[in-house]
């Protein structure tokens, strides 16, 4: 099984937060869209929507644990390193990826095609693949 057969299944909008934008407004969007995760994007340093890192509930807890209320305020650029961006692509195999994320400790990545950000892709997506994989099978039978 492969990414994109998941990418199938998952809606076509990805979540998106800015560099320049506060951990306040990032907390803000997880929330409206009830998820955990958000793709950073720097329109300012690049040339295009470039996807350079996750911004995670993590990141919202590790800057009010280590700055306080003020943590809310912080930029998302001032927690993030932009060093190197983890990612997969459409074509890439689910064992792939899950690996990718155990090693890299890890729980969403960016699915990039052709320089594109196409999608995001959960541990929780593999896991529920994998789960409706093994079941398929007992499911026929019966």
């Amino acid at each position: 099984m492969k990414v994109e057969d998941i990418l199938r299944k998952k809606t076509a909008r990805v979540a998106t937060v800015r560099m320049n934008e506060t951990v306040a407004i990032a907390a803000q969007l997880m929330r409206a869209s009830n998820i955990s995760a958000l793709v950073v994007k720097d329109v300012v340093h690049t040339e295009g929507n470039t996807a350079v890192g996750m911004f995670t509930e993590r990141d919202v807890v590790r800057a009010i644990a280590d700055h306080g209320a003020a943590g809310v305020n912080l930029k998302i650029s001032q927690l993030i390193s932009v060093q190197q961006l983890v990612s997969c692509t459409s074509t890439d195999t689910l064992e792939h990826v899950r690996h990718l994320m155990n090693t890299r400790h890890i729980r969403h990545l960016p699915v990039i095609d052709n320089y594109s950000l196409i999608g995001v892709i959960s541990i929780r997506d593999i896991s529920t693949a994998f789960d409706d994989a093994a079941t398929a099978p007992a499911r026929s039978v019966a």
